[in-house]
């Protein structure tokens, strides 16, 4: 092990003395004889070479610390290490936080936003005041790497207006991950096009609707053909989609994403995602591409302008209800405005609701190849492709969830409210997140 500095002197300096002490013995014992002019000499030599080798060493030391303290500063003076922390967070990369910071910010995991089947999301204050949601997964270990590794690293360098961003994570060694994510107020999208049983419940207007419908589709499209590797959401429903306090939509929760390279036209992978909101190719096992995303999004597109969810059943009878159908016909027949939710009232153009019924339609295809892109999407609902009637379609999801339910009706509920159980389609994984307050 190489010594430090201050060994060395010591050292150095012991040796001097040693030899001191030892000259002066051996004039005392010998006296003024040729022996003792002798080995004066050779110890005067090595004390000469000591004191060269020590200025040496020293001179060489401080050229490297200079050097060292040069190499880790900017040509300002700036530290290096100040300036790589600032550039990351400049860039969005994510940081790493402590447990304990984590703990602390969250009231010891106290502040709960919401739970699913895989992550619980809580509300924290940072040191700095900043507002965060932190996203617990709660997985076997295997499982919560894997959600782990497909959020960092589908959303992790993305940067765009319409996608949540990421701020950090935590890895407990031998446990729990955790990742950080902006805090989003307004909560997510179903609380606000859902009635629920009180009169005061909130009703998200027409124009909002329309905007938030153009943002997600942005969104979409910007994971499809912007990123270098195509990033396939995989579970588009309103649930992960938040509302900040401006109300600009945010796509949330890529627990269940994909990567998918440009030269591959689908994967295939396990059934995931949530019932109602899952395209036909997953329960044909033709493999799944951007497309599937696409289907996902009409799918929300309806319940936006419906207010209901798609997939339901009313009365005492039990009456199943299938929305897309129903919203079929009344294209068909021109009622357009028939399909609105009646909780709507002013600001509602029949261009716009058009507009939206039928590009729902268009990406609920069954047929993959006939759903248009994301990136036409956009530019059918901003006006700058025409929007044309979209063909009828044989909706066999509407037998697939039929043969569901009726395995299962308790799965079902009169409650427009309530989600759908998850658990009627057994293969099916499901997410759940939630990185707001309501």
């Amino acid at each position: 092990m190489e010594l430090s500095i201050r060994a060395k002197m010591i050292l150095t300096a012991g040796t001097l003395t040693g030899v001191f002490i030892a000259m002066l013995v051996l004039w005392l014992c010998l006296g003024q004889s040729l022996i003792f002019f002798i080995l004066a000499g050779v110890s005067l030599a090595g004390i000469v070479s000591i004191s060269i080798w020590v200025l040496i060493q020293h001179s060489s030391s401080h050229h490297w610390r200079r050097r060292l303290s040069l190499s880790s500063q900017t040509p300002d003076g700036t530290d290096l290490r100040l300036e790589y922390s600032f550039l990351r967070k400049v860039a969005g990369l994510p940081a790493k936080f402590r447990y304990q910071d984590l703990q602390v910010a969250t009231d010891d995991f106290h502040a709960l936003l919401g739970r699913g089947a895989s992550a619980s999301v809580f509300k924290g204050i940072l040191d700095d005041g900043t507002q965060v949601a932190v996203k617990r997964i709660e997985l076997g270990a295997e499982q919560a790497d894997t959600e782990f590794r497909s959020e960092v690293s589908a959303i992790a360098s993305v940067q765009h207006v319409n996608l949540v961003r990421i701020l950090g994570y935590c890895l407990v060694p031998n446990g729990t991950r955790f990742l950080v994510y902006d805090y989003v107020p307004n909560g997510s999208l179903d609380k606000w096009i859902f009635p629920k049983d009180k009169e005061d419940s909130p009703c998200l207007p027409w124009p909002l609707r329309y905007k938030v419908a153009i943002e997600v589709a942005k969104a979409l499209a910007y994971l499809h053909q912007d990123c270098r590797s195509r990033v396939l959401h995989l579970d588009i429903k309103p649930e992960n989609i938040l509302l900040d306090d401006g109300f600009r939509a945010v796509v949330s929760d890529f627990g269940l994403s994909k990567l998918m390279s440009r030269d591959q036209s689908r994967i295939v992978t396990t059934v995931r995602g949530t019932r109602g909101y899952l395209a036909p190719e997953w329960f044909l096992e033709n493999g799944v591409s951007e497309k599937s995303d696409v289907y996902s999004y009409g799918m929300v597109l309806m319940e936006i302008v419906g207010g209901r969810r798609n997939v339901m059943v009313i009365g005492d009878e039990r009456r199943w209800s299938y929305f897309p159908k129903v919203v079929a016909e009344k294209v068909r027949e021109g009622k357009f405005m028939e399909v609105v939710d009646e909780r709507v009232r002013g600001g509602v153009e029949e261009r716009e609701v058009r507009a939206l019924a039928c590009v729902a339609l268009w990406c609920a295809q069954e047929e993959p190849k006939l759903r248009p892109s994301m990136a036409r999407v956009v530019d059918m609902l901003e006006g700058r492709v025409s929007v044309e009637t979209p063909p009828e379609t044989d909706m066999i999801m509407l037998d697939l969830l039929y043969m569901n339910a009726m395995s299962n009706p308790a799965g079902y509920n009169n409650n427009q409210a309530d989600h759908p159980d998850p658990d009627v389609v057994g293969s099916v994984t499901c997410s759940f997140s939630f990185l707001s307050g309501r």
